[in-house]
């Protein structure tokens, strides 16, 4: 039995005898769910990933993306460019700095909100995820949006 994955739009099906290493170029920048422009690399539609995603997230000056947790999958950043901060915790009561150059971890179900600290510089994140499919575990949570806005009037 093969492996299936869409690449191009198009479902394909690689035999286990005939895997190889996959080399993408990022893909054009599009917005996820939680608000931010994300450029997929490896994932299980582009490269046919079982278990693992990666991708490049930028966040605009000032940009902040939508409450949000990945029920079931962990969560690697490492900081590329710029500092982003990161509200989490049942009640976004945790707040933490990721610099450039530091590595952060979420554990699955965290709820959390990523933010880019600079008013003037893009923010660039490298993510890695144990889920292959780009958007699927995400669940938006509103509830603790509204929560953040009202500690922050």
């Amino acid at each position: 039995m093969g492996q299936r994955y869409r690449a191009s739009g198009e479902e394909k099906t690689v035999a286990s005898d005939q895997l190889d290493c996959i080399l993408l170029k990022p893909a054009k920048p599009s917005q996820g769910k939680q608000g931010m422009d994300y450029q997929v690399g490896i994932s299980a539609q582009s490269a046919g990933a079982r278990h693992i995603h990666m991708q490049l997230l930028t966040i605009a000056p000032g940009g902040r993306g939508k409450a949000h947790k990945h029920q079931e999958h962990e969560t690697a950043i490492y900081a590329l460019s710029e500092a982003t901060g990161c509200w989490y915790g049942e009640s976004l009561e945790k707040h933490a700095i990721v610099e450039e150059g530091d590595f952060f971890y979420i554990p699955a179900g965290m709820p959390h909100v990523p933010y880019n600290r600079s008013n003037e510089r893009e923010a660039t994140v490298l993510v890695a995820r144990t889920d292959p499919n780009e958007q699927e575990s995400v669940t938006l949570m509103p509830e603790l949006d509204e929560l953040l806005a009202s500690r922050q009037d």
